[in-house]
């Protein structure tokens, strides 16, 4: 289990991000209203384990980083949950190393895909295909891992500044498809262009961070794209914030630039705080609902609450009603509240369950 020390988060928010904020967002918080049993989490009701995460080879445990393979190939199968842990198995935050695939149905096995140095710390993970990318962030690189296992490219030939985040971003309102990494030390946003060879755009920086050691730290992280609306949505913890960056593909290195409490840089038009403050809890992870509403989870007491594009709370779920610090990584599937499907990592059990009818 991961610890945040919750104290921090609560005090950073109340300094960060307010009078500043508001003169440029409005009222935060205190203009959304919350129902509880709204929303498409609403008619959720069951929770069953899919399966354990520690990886069957070497015992990593604490699940980070959980995508759903959008396509198959070597070990991974379409529909795959694709998991990565954060500890080793002597549960030391921040030395996992390892993969490990679970299919999609309660009573799975944990397969082993990858166990590599590259991976140390891996906080969170991205496809856009059937290959995954990792944000690790001991190694401080962000990998290009096989669908059979052995890491094809380290992508260490940036100047990363602690792997946090990871999302691919493709769509029709999208110019160019392309990763998006986030970073715990400067609290940055970077861009890794589908170039040969790579490269990269440092679009924002400057997002509150907490400068917390492994097991508890705080920053730009849940990173959750929308195609049809074009927006790149980041949770940052450090000030119980939803972020909203629209049409990422057209911000350039330097874009918006995060200082003293104000947005600002030539493209700080593109950044709007969509909700801060209570209740988000030190959140860390989202995931987007069939009807674009985001799911968003605290790690401060493991409840997810849904937001709608505008920021208005429609819907809250208790996920884990043990101790705080288990809720990390969220994936979504479904078309319809019937078939969804809201997958999530929990600490507390090393374990991947998922929320459904």
């Amino acid at each position: 289990m991961r610890q945040i020390n919750v104290l921090v988060a609560l005090a950073l928010a109340a300094s960060i991000f307010s009078p500043a904020y508001a003169a440029q967002h409005g009222p935060a918080g205190a203009v959304v209203t919350t129902t509880g049993n709204g929303g498409v989490i609403g008619s959720l009701k069951t929770i069953a384990t899919i399966g354990s995460t520690i990886d069957p080879l070497n015992g990593d445990q604490n699940p980070y980083g959980l995508t759903i393979a959008p396509a198959g190939g070597g070990s991974i199968n379409q529909g795959d949950l694709v998991v990565c842990n954060f500890n080793d198995k002597a549960n030391i935050q921040g030395l996992g190393r390892t993969i490990v695939l679970l299919a999609p149905t309660p009573g799975s096995s944990p397969r082993h895909l990858s166990n590599d140095p590259h991976l140390t710390g891996c906080a969170a993970i991205a496809m856009g295909g059937s290959s995954p990318w990792v944000a690790a962030l001991d190694a401080n690189d962000n990998p290009i891992v096989s669908p059979s296992g052995p890491v094809v490219d380290p992508i260490n030939n940036f100047g990363w500044t602690g792997p946090w985040g990871q999302v691919f971003v493709s769509g029709p309102k999208s110019p160019a498809a392309a990763f998006y990494e986030s970073n715990t030390n400067d609290g940055s946003i970077v861009r890794i262009n589908l170039n040969s060879p790579f490269t990269f755009d440092k679009i924002a920086t400057g997002f509150p961070v907490n400068h917390g050691v492994p097991g508890g730290i705080l920053a730009p992280s849940g990173l959750t794209y929308d195609p049809k609306l074009d927006i790149l949505y980041v949770v940052d913890g450090a000030v119980n914030a939803l972020i909203t960056i629209s049409n990422p593909a057209t911000i350039p290195n330097g874009g918006i630039v995060v200082k003293n409490g104000y947005i600002g840089g030539p493209f700080a038009s593109r950044a709007k705080i969509l909700f801060t403050g209570a209740p988000l809890n030190a959140p860390i992870s989202a995931a987007l609902l069939f009807n674009g509403d985001v799911v968003v989870g605290n790690t401060g007491n493991n409840v997810l609450y849904e937001f709608t594009p505008a920021g208005k709370i429609v819907g809250s779920k208790v996920l884990d009603t043990g101790v705080a610090g288990a809720l990390f990584g969220i994936a979504a599937s479904g078309t319809s509240p019937a078939t969804t499907r809201i997958y999530f990592n929990d600490d507390n059990s090393n374990t991947v369950k998922v929320l459904s009818q």
